[in-house]
């Protein structure tokens, strides 16, 4: 009886619950979206996506007396905008670019110092050839005794020295044997001075143009110059700045004529000075063969008069 009691109890009281509990199943849910607690996968930002970056609005406009701040630092390693590279001035561009009139004076200096070195090229084999043959026949007639012995010796050879040989023999042919030795010596030594100007006169050809270049060049280079800096002036004014850009050129053309200027002057004078020497030390050989052959011609009017007093005498 007991037991079925406390069933009795236990069902009421699952009743009770039963009953209480319809009211809150029994009420409509109100739907929530699928998502509904989530944020969006728009909303979270990917590891693999850069965050945007914040748009910068435009600053506010700043008051007059505002100061800017300092703007970038330009690059020296590029030219700045409107002056462009600087042309290299070289030589060869420099006179490219230069004025006609300073090119002309260029390239006559230029032709003056190559007729300059040709001259000093073809006067130094001129000199050398003749003093080894002076000095070669002289050697040979330093033993001789007569005139006619003495061209023997020489043979068929063809310089200074021979032509003064000629010149005493033919001047004893020409004199009469009555004549005396102080007229034949006389017009002998006449002859002898005129082969020896002859002489000075050939090898010296071609010093008075080495002598005009080196004593003009300079102030034809000084002319380009002039003009060279005139013509940057002009171009300084017509451009109305001094930027070296327009300055440079023109003084690079003028100081490029004078720099030619002393390059043919300058060699021009130091060879002139060299020949000087060189033809005065050849013409000192030229006395000494005129004199050898004034000696010999010397002796043979000796022996002539001797001979000619031996037959008077038999």
């Amino acid at each position: 009886m007991t037991k079925l009691l406390q069933v009795a109890r236990i069902a009421a009281v699952a009743l009770i619950m039963a009953v209480q509990s319809i009211p809150a199943f029994a009420q409509p849910q109100a739907t929530k979206p699928a998502n509904a607690g989530r944020q969006p996968l728009t909303d979270v930002p990917s590891p693999l996506t850069t965050p945007a970056q914040p748009s910068i609005e435009p600053a506010a406009a700043s008051p007059p007396n505002a100061v800017e701040p300092p703007g970038p630092v330009p690059d020296k390693s590029k030219p700045a905008a409107g002056i462009g590279a600087l042309r290299e001035l070289s030589p060869w561009s420099t006179f490219l670019s230069a004025d006609i009139l300073v090119k002309v004076v260029i390239v006559g200096l230029i032709f003056a110092s190559l007729v300059t070195w040709t001259l000093f090229l073809a006067k130094t084999i001129h000199l050398s050839l003749a003093r080894r043959d002076l000095r070669l026949a002289l050697a040979r007639i330093a033993k001789v005794r007569s005139l006619s012995a003495a061209q023997l010796a020489l043979g068929s050879t063809s310089n200074v020295l021979s032509e003064l040989l000629s010149a005493a023999v033919q001047e004893v042919q020409l004199s009469d044997e009555a004549a005396e030795d102080a007229g034949i010596k006389e017009r002998t030594a006449s002859q002898f001075s005129e082969i020896a100007r002859i002489e000075a006169r050939s090898v010296r050809s071609g010093m008075a143009i080495i002598a005009t270049i080196g004593a003009t060049a300079p102030f034809v280079g000084l002319f380009g110059t002039v003009w060279g800096i005139m013509n940057s002036f002009i171009g300084i004014s017509k451009a109305q700045t001094t930027n070296l850009a327009v300055v440079a050129p023109g003084i690079a053309e003028a100081l490029l004529a004078t720099a030619v200027g002393l390059a043919a002057a300058i060699p021009a004078v130091i060879i002139y000075n060299h020949f000087s020497r060189s033809t005065k030390s050849y013409l000192d050989l030229v006395g000494r063969g005129s004199g050898a052959v004034g000696r010999l011609l010397s002796r043979d009017l000796e022996r002539f008069h001797g001979r000619i007093a031996a037959r008077a005498a038999e």
